[in-house]
């Protein structure tokens, strides 16, 4: 290999994408936005003749992407073809020629940009009213349970900013949104994982500085992440000793655990929760994915949670699962526990949902009660468009 003209190869493709930096540098060295441009470099260095991009911009500054989008041009005007996937109808009005719209993994429509709206573009996206395929009840929904006031992410960090929300007892609140618009994020801040840098956070009437996991924990906030294999679940562990992790004091004496004690409990959810397992010391990785986010949900329960804070709760599952889990989430507001629902999936959102949160860019862009809310609305919130 002759890795003089590669690194001189590698150095102008860099160049080529609007990168001045070392082509010996690590990647994981970069930030997340460098790390984007390298992989348009990548495509450029291989004379590619399609290039694929699926939501490129999502961790880009507005600069970066001016410069992103110069690099597309120039591809364009060398006869490179370009698949740009996004969201965001503004980048595709003025970085597109034509546009597929596909609804549910279906072709609804291809247009020439110049004459379509983007109100029409919304519009293909949504057509469709969800309500009815999901499970709900009735409840009443009772007193404040959650608020947040002004809660500004950690310096430096992902950005969260200026976000105040309320979840009450007994309620579902949907919180919707773009990739990149700060919802997990969130999420983080509120469950303890990280710092918030301003704001506050009330559980039941009392301050719960967000200061760590084990903390929110105890005061019963209980989490179900975006990733649970990843976040959620010790993968190699138990059932049994999965939901007993955050409650091994309560079932220590002088620092030994008592297994009885911790089956016990986990038994007790096994059966609440019908959760599809041979016995309660099956280990979690051969579990499905819907029996998998059971477990998740069984171990909050144990440590007594009375506000779920769920990201992308049905993500990986299968239908049947997915109903089962929403069945589960009307059963624990039945109870006067409140959820606080992140998904991507928007009739998700409208069908769960008793009020509906948009994010975008980290702050709250709007508001919407159940009854009010449509895809459309929701849609048009998350693109800044007016609704």
């Amino acid at each position: 290999i002759d890795r003089r003209r590669l690194e001189a190869d590698a150095r102008q493709s860099l160049r080529d994408a609007g990168l001045d930096i070392d082509p010996q540098r690590r990647v994981d060295r970069l930030g997340i936005a460098e790390q984007q441009m390298v992989e348009v470099a990548k495509a450029l260095f291989r004379h590619a003749r399609v290039i694929v991009m699926d939501e490129p911009t999502s961790a880009l500054t507005v600069r970066e992407i001016d410069r992103l989008f110069g690099v597309i041009r120039r591809v364009t005007a060398a006869s490179v073809a370009v698949v740009y996937i996004s969201h965001r109808m503004r980048e595709l009005t003025e970085i597109g020629d034509r546009v597929t719209v596909l609804r549910d993994g279906r072709n609804v429509g291809t247009f020439t940009l110049s004459d379509v709206s983007t109100g029409d573009l919304v519009r293909l996206m949504a057509n469709r009213d969800v309500r009815d395929h999901f499970p709900r009840r009735r409840g009443a929904i009772g007193e404040e349970l959650l608020r947040i006031d002004h809660l500004c992410g950690p310096s430096g960090g992902p950005v969260v900013n200026d976000v105040s929300l309320v979840v009450r007892r007994g309620e579902i609140v949907g919180l919707a949104g773009l990739m990149g618009a700060g919802r997990t994020e969130l999420a983080r801040i509120i469950i303890g994982a990280d710092p918030p840098s301003a704001g506050n956070v009330v559980l039941d009437g009392r301050p719960v500085p967000p200061s760590s996991p084990r903390r929110a924990i105890r005061a019963g906030i209980g989490f179900l992440p975006e990733d649970r294999k990843r976040h959620g679940l010790v993968m190699t562990l138990s059932v049994c000793e999965n939901i007993g992790l955050p409650n091994l004091a309560r079932w220590s004496r002088g620092g030994i655990v008592s297994r009885r004690a911790e089956r016990a409990e986990a038994d007790r959810w096994v059966g609440e929760l019908r959760i599809k397992t041979p016995h309660a010391g099956e280990r979690v990785v051969r579990l499905s994915g819907g029996t998998q986010q059971k477990v998740v949900l069984a171990r909050a329960l144990a440590a007594d949670a009375k506000l779920f804070v769920m990201d992308e709760p049905t993500r990986g599952v299968d239908v049947g699962a997915k109903v089962e889990i929403y069945e589960l989430m009307n059963r624990l507001t039945d109870a006067g526990a409140g959820i606080l629902m992140i998904s991507s999936e928007l009739p998700e959102v409208l069908g769960m949902s008793d009020r509906i949160y948009v994010m975008r860019r980290g702050r709250i862009e709007a508001e919407f009660d159940a009854s009010a809310a449509s895809e459309e609305r929701v849609l048009q919130a998350a693109l800044g468009l007016a609704c």
